[in-house]
């Protein structure tokens, strides 16, 4: 592999009922672009017993992106947003000050039925000055994002500027995040298209860069802006994250991200003394795991 550029494999956490595969932050590299989190979801089945129930959390100084390609979650948080996501939709929660949320399978999906889930969770640092924002929540559905063909490739553009065109969602810094499918083998040329850094998430088939294979569970971060081109085998889909990094270093801790280690932890000590605003009629709770903030 080239130089420019680094391969992350995903890392597999359970959550419950419910295995993700994390692959940002990664030890040699912790943010592209603003994206400081990216969870792989999926694929798995649900159903007859078995479903996403993920109880009341906090976040702070970030917005969570919500994806998917199979199944459906419910979204409800501490502002009195309640919304189902469905395939293609989008669902952007700006933490800011403080925000709880919950995450579950919607009441009338809970039966004997089986259903996919697959998509992703993508976490975007709030750049400095807005990490005290009030919190917010967005829904843009599939049917308002733009999607265009490109030869043998469809392209969906999820958030931000990229391939000279503007999503409904732009966050609060320079950013894209691109769905791109192809039946064909085809290359695909990111020359004047994006701007910032650049990551490949690789949902299925492969890509080839440099005569080096990327496949599908793993991501490649490119070390430079606009990468030139990679060769997309037939029947791959992609995700490229990316955009302008942030001027400060920012660092996580659990579900909080901040430029400030000091208010990371205000922030775990206001959710262990339970000063989080919550979810209007959940009592629900996840206690704050052993995690220690990195120097």
């Amino acid at each position: 592999m080239a130089n420019n550029a680094l391969v992350i494999d995903e890392r597999q956490t359970d959550l419950g009922n419910f295995m993700v595969g994390r692959l940002l932050p990664f030890r040699k590299k912790r943010q592209v672009g603003p994206f400081t989190f990216i969870d792989h979801m999926g694929p798995a089945t649900i159903g007859d017993g078995k479903y996403i129930d993920v109880d009341q959390h906090p976040h702070i100084g970030l917005s969570t992106l919500t994806y998917l390609f199979e199944g459906e979650i419910e979204h409800k948080d501490s502002t009195g947003s309640q919304q189902v996501i469905r395939p293609g939709d989008v669902g952007f929660m700006t933490a800011g000050n403080g925000v709880t949320h919950t995450e579950r399978t919607p009441a009338n999906r809970r039966s004997s039925e089986i259903m996919m889930m697959h998509g992703y969770q993508i976490w975007v640092a709030l750049p400095k000055e807005l990490e005290e924002m009030e919190p917010n929540f967005k829904f843009v559905p599939s049917s308002e994002i733009p999607v265009w063909t490109s030869g043998p490739m469809t392209i969906k553009l999820v958030a931000g500027k990229a391939f000279g065109k503007e999503a409904p969602l732009q966050g609060y810094s320079p950013l894209f995040m691109v769905d791109i499918k192809t039946n064909e083998e085809t290359t695909l040329d990111l020359r004047d298209q994006l701007h910032g850094e650049v990551a490949f998430v690789i949902v299925k088939g492969s890509i080839k860069v440099e005569e080096e294979t990327v496949e599908a569970g793993q991501m490649l971060i490119s070390k430079v802006e606009d990468q030139c081109a990679i060769c997309l085998d037939a029947g791959t889909q992609i995700l490229l994250f990316g955009g302008t990094p942030l001027p400060e270093e920012h660092f996580l801790l659990w579900n909080f991200v901040s430029h400030s280690k000091e208010r990371l932890q205000q922030a775990k000590d206001d959710w262990e003394n339970k000063r989080f605003p919550q979810v209007p009629n959940d009592e629900t709770y996840i206690p704050f795991p052993n995690y220690k903030l990195k120097k």
